[in-house]
């Protein structure tokens, strides 16, 4: 886990991972998210379905497309 300024910040990185393995690790992840803590996710692809799951369970997100591509996902309670 790395330090951010507003918290501890989770890193997962999925790029290379096929389905239903970067979902899985997602959910898992969030799951034990403690107080103030994000999750930050890089992702091959935007993962639409995980938007839905994580705002159903009480958590906000953002999506920010990278220069290589791939997507920066921040999931926080």
């Amino acid at each position: 886990m790395q330090q951010a300024a507003s918290g501890k910040l989770v890193e997962l990185d999925v790029r290379e991972l096929e389905p239903p393995e970067p979902m899985q690790l997602a959910l898992a992840a969030i799951a034990a998210l403690g107080a103030g803590e994000k999750l930050r996710m890089l992702h091959h692809r935007e993962p639409y379905p995980l938007y839905s799951i994580v705002e159903q369970r009480g958590f906000s997100h953002r999506t920010t497309e990278l220069a290589d591509g791939s997507y920066e996902i921040l999931i926080w309670r």
